[in-house]
């Protein structure tokens, strides 16, 4: 199946490049121009994957992750200007998957894009469809988490950390392979975004966030999950 991909760019040159690109490699392309047609194109297209400009007109870029990320898990690869790394972290704490600066390759960027779009098929086809711990049940399939047959509200991110970690039980993996697996090979948070993740998914998933029993921290090592 080919895979749709939505380019938000304000800038022609930029948006008619990255098109002709992606269209060379086989992707059905879409563009949009500003932040409401952004919002537009994503309810009507359900792309599998979004490259978002953050500097838009009518509507910014961040405004359209934050909206994007009410109803949706399609990864977004961000791209802009901006490289301070607050402006990263922001970026991918609402919701990025990963974070190009301009200007950039376009080598690495469909090399990106094909990345996260193996990382999504790889995560929907789990082995593992079904893991529960406790009156908790995530379902791989689905995408869901469920508590007693209700359906927990996770980001798209404390989904796939949790995803990951659960179908790995007792076993300590450390902060450089979550950003490598959960995120990406060169992702540009850090182990910072990690952390902030796991305080996030502790507060819904723990009875006592303090004292966790189940997404537990290994001193020098990074986190172990605990069925």
């Amino acid at each position: 199946m080919v895979a749709t991909v939505l380019v938000v760019e304000d800038e022609t040159n930029i948006a008619t490049a990255i098109r002709f690109n992606l269209e060379r490699e086989g992707f059905d392309v879409h563009t949009a121009e500003d932040g409401e047609q952004a919002l537009e194109s994503a309810g009507r297209l359900r792309p599998d994957l979004v490259i978002l400009d953050l500097m838009l007109p009518l509507l910014n870029g961040t405004e359209v992750l934050r909206r994007l990320r009410r109803d949706s898990d399609v990864p977004v690869l961000v791209l802009t200007a901006r490289s301070a790394e607050a402006d990263r972290v922001r970026g991918l704490d609402l919701g990025a998957d990963d974070y190009i600066t301009k200007p950039f390759s376009v080598a690495e960027l469909l090399a990106r894009v094909r990345a996260h779009l193996r990382r999504r098929d790889g995560i929907a086809a789990s082995a593992t469809p079904i893991v529960k711990f406790g009156d908790f049940m995530l379902d791989t399939a689905r995408r869901e988490l469920l508590q007693g047959g209700v359906a927990v509200s996770l980001r798209p991110k404390e989904y796939d950390l949790l995803a990951y970690l659960a179908q790995r039980p007792g076993r300590a993996i450390n902060r450089d392979e979550i950003l490598n697996e959960v995120w990406n090979y060169n992702f540009a948070g850090g182990s910072r975004t990690v952390d902030v993740h796991v305080r996030w998914l502790r507060r819904k998933i723990e009875a006592d966030p303090a004292s966790p029993q189940r997404l537990l921290t290994v001193r020098g090592a990074g986190y172990r999950f605990e069925l």
